[in-house]
Order: C-alpha cells, then sequence, then structure tokens
C-alpha cells in the first residue's frame, strides 16, 4: 500500500503501477472519515493506518457503488460497527444489487462491478449539499446515477470518486484512456458525466483526488482541457 499525504487529505493506494485503486483517510481533529473502501484486501492497510494516526475512524463515506469502491465495507463494519456507513440514496440500491433505472434518468445501461454480497446497511443517505465533518456532499452523476463527489471546505481539496481519472491521462468519467479504459467502460451516461464534471471545476478544486490515479495540485488547466476533450467527443458522437 501506497501512502500520500496532503495536508488533512490522505491517499492510500493498492496496485499503483498497475490498476491503482485509492482510498482517502480525510483527517478531523478528533476523528477519521475514510471515503471509499477499496477492494476487500485493503482491509487490512486501512485499518493499519488509522491506529498509525491514532483517531478513530468513525465514517466510511461511498462515492459510489461500484466493487473497487466498496470491497472491504462489511468487514469494515464488523470491525467497526459503530462506524456510520454513508451513500447517496440513489446509489444504494446499487449497493443492494439493484441495476434498475428509475424514472427519468437516462435510458442506458448502469455498468460496472455492481456489488451482489454487501451485507451492510447504510446509516445516512447522502443528499447534495451535505456537510460531513470538514467536507461538503455534491450530487455529481454519470459514472453512476448516484456519484457523489466530496469537497473539503479546510482545503478546497476535492474527493471526486471516478468523475475524472488521473491515471495514464486525466479524463472526464466516460472517455476512454486507450491504457487504462476501465473508469470510461463502466461509465453510465457520459453526457451526465460531462455535466458533473463541469460542476466540479466550478468549485476551482485546489487538489483534485480521485479514485484512480495520482492527486493533483492546482488542477484547473488539466480539468479543462479533459472537458474540452469531452465535449468534442460527445459532439460527435
Amino acid at each position: 500500500m501506497r501512502v500520500t499525504r496532503e495536508g488533512k487529505l490522505i491517499q492510500l493506494t493498492w496496485m499503483p503501477r498497475f490498476f491503482p485503486v485509492n482510498c482517502y483517510m480525510v483527517e478531523e481533529e478528533r476523528e477519521l472519515t475514510l471515503i471509499d473502501a477499496g477492494m476487500p484486501f485493503s482491509l487490512k492497510g486501512i485499518i493499519a493506518f488509522a491506529e498509525e494516526l491514532g483517531k478513530p475512524l468513525t465514517r466510511i463515506v461511498l462515492t459510489h457503488a461500484h466493487d473497487d469502491h466498496v470491497g472491504a465495507v462489511d468487514a469494515l463494519k464488523r470491525l467497526l460497527p459503530e462506524a456510520q456507513l454513508c451513500i447517496s440514496e440513489r446509489d444504494a440500491s446499487l449497493l443492494r444489487g439493484d441495476r434498475s433505472l428509475r424514472a427519468g434518468e437516462p435510458d442506458t445501461p448502469i455498468r460496472g462491478g455492481v456489488p451482489k454480497k454487501i451485507a451492510s446497511l447504510p446509516d445516512m443517505l447522502i443528499q447534495d449539499g451535505a456537510e460531513i465533518g470538514s467536507l461538503t456532499a455534491l450530487s455529481t452523476p454519470g459514472h453512476t446515477p448516484g456519484s457523489m463527489t466530496f469537497l473539503d471546505r479546510r482545503s478546497g481539496a476535492v474527493i471526486a470518486g471516478d468523475a475524472f481519472q488521473t491515471f495514464r491521462a486525466t479524463a472526464v468519467s466516460g472517455i476512454t484512456v486507450p491504457l487504462f479504459p476501465f473508469p470510461s467502460l463502466a461509465t453510465w451516461s457520459k453526457e451526465k458525466a460531462l455535466e458533473s464534471a463541469k460542476r466540479i471545476r466550478e468549485l476551482n478544486p485546489a487538489l483534485l483526488a480521485v479514485g484512480h490515479g495520482d492527486m493533483l495540485k492546482n488542477p484547473a488547466l488539466l480539468m479543462d482541457a479533459a472537458i474540452a476533450k469531452a465535449e468534442r467527443q460527445l459532439k460527435h458522437n
């Protein structure tokens, strides 16, 4: 496991050179919030690093309900039953394995690895604008219908799940990066993903942290280029 710290945000990465899977620890004054839960084998590293920081892990917040973001959830809840499990109301359905679409949603199939055996039930259903410790939640659908992004109000850091990727190239969800196409292949709606990417860009993040790839400081230019590329591709589709 690779550990990268930027202020109060710590990125935990497994398989960084091949298929990077990221979780994030958000360090609060007296507690820790985990954003995403990686793969089942991520459990040991998450627990060990929380113990190293010496603060209780009180929240497990999910950006969305794909397998590579929820893999250690059940094991974490068994070890830390008091930790709040938080996910958007929309992706709570995906967490139960339900891929069905809702009225008014784009009629494209929900893609990616949707879990089938998660037993844990959410303790909190996140709404747009909700405040979770130092984080503000934003609804950013596209990769999945209920994908969420989290802004750290202290630093301007943005944890965006798979709304962007930065591994091999910086790209909006749904735009294929040839050397790492997997986030694109798992994207539900390219149109919604582009809308959400623009919303995230409007936050003017000081730091962009995503599910796959390194954190980017002052990411505006790379985000602008990624959004422009997504606009061009969708225009010609």
